[in-house]
């Protein structure tokens, strides 16, 4: 837990409106929970959504899953799956009877209800990167992870309306020792964000710790934390076919306390699942509903979601590729499948260039836009990812907010609307074949709500842009992601909730925290 000066963590919590930087003002889209008005792309028919089905049940059926759980293998053996130490082999008709237990919406209410969200239906939002071992900016390069650059991250998260979600750690602070770094991290993501928070699966300690601090942040009775989610977590298989123990032990942990779990294979076509896309898929869903049938049968109806995070290598080096084609097709597929089984979905926003570069953009670009035609709810990795998930930058995160918030402003109602006044026949006549539009009024009336609001887009021409200096977008990103840092203001807390949240983190320390043996 950090000293930083209490004015730092009372009210004042801008929601991040405008930022400065250098004399010009940057505004950003207000907060809300983005509604995908699109029909999904779906590339398969209904009898090759059934063929896939078919197939992933086949391989529960006849392959099994490994579960190495005791508890999880105990569970499922009680259900009447077929048990062979740690392989778990599981009927169709017993799968899909836990999946229809599972809700096909859910909200997380965070400890600021204002920021509560909604995993289902039509509603799409977005999470910040998660999980980097390294940051790179332009100043420094790349670099391993620290805690300053854990809570910097924090305060983009925080700031931009666009992230309706603090994930995981965008950097891992590598100077924090193990046994307290949740403690430390979660302290800081639940002061300078009031936003939907996530605990990773990582041990019992660490997982029941979150819980706690999660419900003290909030001012929650027990009662009342369990009433309703309040946060989540997103577990991994280790593909091929495989659950690992503290994965299963903090999901099985959350689902008995009501709190959402989202389960997301990790499958890279050609590596750890077939070459063909169709095989990928069908084995990352086999994955993912052998870990919602148990959570199912030990909480029934508690809130889950698929996950998909099937791409390809590149099969000459064998390195991860991501936003390609491939990484497409397979998020269109799972999105079909998921729908068909009825619960929410997880993507990504994904991309494997090593620096904010134009190949960054275009990967994420086509990731991103792949979760808005698969129907996704939840987008991991939204704002901030490089080189596979190996590097978080800042100024990446601002450069990918920007594409969120044209995402956001292309689902806005109001841009499908064909009222009278918005086919604007008189405007068309009172302009005529002479004029322009720009000063009537029609226009004026509308100026303010015709477009998002940029962050480092630059619509200038070339002349204009070469005699500011030329700056490129990357150096704008950064200027800006500084300026943020600069005017931040921590969201307000509620003092006795803070005290509260102090002591807790105090006493686990004291504590020795959580192992790092396992």
């Amino acid at each position: 837990m950090t000293e930083e000066p209490a004015r730092k963590r009372r009210a004042g919590g801008r929601a991040g409106n405008k930022a400065r930087a250098g004399t010009a003002v940057i505004d950003q889209m207000p907060w809300r929970i983005p509604v995908n008005p699109d029909r999904p792309t779906e590339p398969l028919d209904a009898e090759a959504v059934q063929r896939v089905h078919k197939t992933a049940m086949r391989i529960l059926r006849d392959i099994g899953i490994e579960m190495l759980n005791p508890e999880a293998v105990a569970h499922l053996k009680a259900a009447g799956c077929i048990v062979n130490g740690t392989n778990v082999r599981f009927d169709e008709e017993f799968v899909m009877e836990m999946v229809r237990r599972a809700p096909s919406s859910f909200t997380i209410t965070p400890r600021n209800p204002e920021r509560e969200i909604v995993l289902g239906g039509k509603h799409m939002v977005f999470v910040n990167v998660s999980s980097p071992p390294n940051s790179w900016d332009l100043e420094r390069g790349k670099r391993s992870g620290d805690f300053a650059t854990f809570k910097d991250f924090m305060r983009l998260t925080q700031y931009f309306n666009c992230i309706h979600v603090a994930g995981g750690y965008p950097v891992e602070p590598v100077d924090i020792h193990p046994s307290v770094r949740h403690l430390d991290c979660l302290y800081e993501k639940l002061t300078l964000t009031d936003k939907v928070c996530h605990a990773y699966s990582l041990g019992a300690e660490r997982v029941e710790d979150v819980m706690e601090m999660v419900r003290l942040a909030g001012g929650l009775t027990d009662e009342e934390f369990v009433a309703k989610p309040r946060m989540y977590t997103n577990i991994n298989s280790v593909s091929p076919l495989k659950h690992d123990y503290p994965m299963l032990d903090g999901a099985m942990r959350l689902a008995k306390r009501g709190q959402p779990v989202v389960v997301t294979p990790f499958t890279l076509a050609g590596a750890m699942a077939p070459v063909t896309m169709a095989g990928a898929v069908a084995l990352s869903l086999a994955e993912a509903l052998s870990a919602i049938a148990l959570l199912q049968y030990i909480a029934p109806g508690c809130p889950v979601a698929i996950g998909t995070f099937t791409s390809n290598v590149d099969m000459k080096s064998g390195a991860p590729a991501f936003g390609t084609p491939e990484y497409m097709r397979a998020t269109q597929m799972t999105g079909q499948l998921v729908r068909f089984y009825g619960v929410p979905m997880r993507a990504s926003g994904v991309c494997a260039a090593n620096v904010p570069d134009a190949q960054s953009m275009w990967e994420t670009c086509n990731s991103l836009w792949s979760a808005v035609q698969s129907g996704t709810n939840l987008v991991y990795h939204a704002a901030g990812w490089l080189e596979g998930g190996l590097i978080a930058s800042p100024e990446k995160f601002v450069m990918d907010c920007e594409v969120l918030q044209m995402i956001q402003r292309y689902f806005e109602e109001a841009t499908f609307a064909t009222t009278d006044e918005d086919l604007a026949f008189d405007a068309i006549r009172e302009v005529g074949p002479n004029g322009h539009y720009f000063g009537v009024q029609h226009t004026q009336d509308r100026y303010s709500t015709a477009f998002y609001a940029p962050f480092v887009s630059d619509w200038r021409n070339f002349e204009a842009w070469a005699a500011d200096g030329g700056i490129w977008t990357p150096e704008r990103a950064h200027r800006t992601y500084k300026a943020i840092l600069e005017e931040f203001e921590a969201p307000a807390i509620d003092g006795a909730a803070l005290e509260a949240l102090q002591r807790f983190v105090a006493k686990r320390k004291q504590e020795g925290g959580a192992p790092t043996d396992f």
